[in-house]
């Protein structure tokens, strides 16, 4: 079941969704991963080499681990490809953080704490992808609430819940913006919600933009 009726206007109706089979990353995709998309060529730079809180981030080694952050949903993209993979779809993304029991968050239903995530500035920047055991998710994903927000393939509508499709859907045909999920290290508690959508125009970065890769189960 995807979606909520405790949440946004763009989380409703709740619905039935079922999925092929799919493979999606532990964790948020880290810096030391990106940069060797960078050094071979096949992805951009992010925007900036900071994060929020230190000058030199993405060229310092001491910050490996750590999610990604200053890429657009196109250098995810790009990224993804280059790792043989895609990005997840919403639905995709909305099973891994949540099961199927439709509980609120991804370790349960359960208020979050800094024992569960990264969030509402506890830290005031990203922190070291799995530092959070307590907040995994029922398939044993990590950092789905928090840290860094988290581009998926679809584009974004506030309405597309009301007519999407009920096997693999993939999100609308067009559109300006695309989808988050996740929230991050500065948001509030009540945005961790595993059913929570957010959006922004492919071209934009942010020090808690980020985002894990997906494949189907089928490809060898």
């Amino acid at each position: 079941m995807m979606g909520s009726t405790s949440g946004d206007t763009d989380e409703v109706p709740v619905h039935q969704v079922t999925l092929d089979a799919y493979w999606i990353d532990q964790t948020e995709v880290t810096v030391r991963m990106y940069r060797l998309c960078v050094d071979a060529g096949a992805c951009a730079e992010p925007e900036t080499t900071s994060s929020e809180t230190h000058s030199s981030f993405f060229y310092n080694t001491a910050f490996d681990n750590y999610p990604v952050v200053y890429v657009t949903w196109y250098d995810a993209s790009d990224y993804c490809f280059w790792a043989g993979a895609r990005l997840p779809f919403e639905a995709e993304w909305e099973k891994a953080a949540r099961g199927d029991k439709q509980i609120t968050y991804p370790w349960g239903n359960e208020a979050p704490t800094n024992q569960h995530a990264n969030f509402d500035n506890n830290l005031g920047d990203v922190d070291i992808v799995g530092s959070y055991p307590m907040g995994i998710s029922p398939y044993g994903a990590l950092d789905m609430a928090g840290n860094a927000y988290e581009w998926v393939f679809d584009f974004y509508s506030t309405t597309y819940y009301e007519g999407s499709p009920s096997f693999n859907p993939t999100g609308p045909a067009t559109g300006e913006r695309h989808t988050l999920r996740g929230a991050s290290f500065d948001t509030a508690g009540t945005l961790l919600r595993a059913a929570n959508r957010g959006s922004y125009p492919p071209g934009t970065t942010g020090n808690d933009d980020g985002f894990r890769c997906a494949r189907d189960a089928s490809l060898p």
